[in-house]
C-alpha cells in the first residue's frame, strides 16, 4: 500500500526523498517534499472496518514517535530547525484520503 500512496502523493507533485527512513527501531513510511515543505507521511491500510478507519491508528503515541524520527532526518540532513515541515497522513481502505497537516 505504501507504493499506492507514494504514486497518489507524486501525481499530486510531492517529489519523492524517502521511503522507509528509519531511526533506531522507528521508521517514516514516506518523506517528500513539495516546493514548500518537506512532508513526512504515514500510511495506513484496512481492509475492513473492524480495526475502525485506518486514520484512527496514527494516535498520539504514534505522532510523538513520528515527529522523533523527524527530527533524526532534519539533523542527518543538516536541515535547520526552521525549515518547513508538515506531518500527514494517507489512510487507505476502499478509497485514499490525504489528510494534510494532520498533527
Amino acid at each position: 500500500m505504501e507504493e499506492e500512496a507514494a504514486l497518489y502523493l507524486e501525481n499530486r507533485g510531492v517529489k519523492i526523498i524517502e521511503r522507509n527512513y528509519r531511526f533506531h527501531r522507528n521508521e517514516i513510511d514516506i518523506i517528500g517534499y513539495d516546493g514548500e515543505y518537506y512532508i513526512f507521511t504515514e500510511v495506513k491500510y484496512r481492509s475492513g472496518n473492524n480495526s475502525g478507519r485506518p486514520e484512527e491508528a496514527v494516535d498520539y503515541k504514534k505522532q510523538r514517535i513520528i515527529r522523533k524520527v523527524a527530527l533524526a532526518f532534519l539533523v542527518s540532513h543538516k536541515l535547520s530547525e526552521y525549515t518547513p515541515v508538515r506531518f500527514d497522513v494517507i489512510a487507505i481502505d476502499k478509497e485514499i484520503r490525504w489528510y494534510k497537516n494532520a498533527f
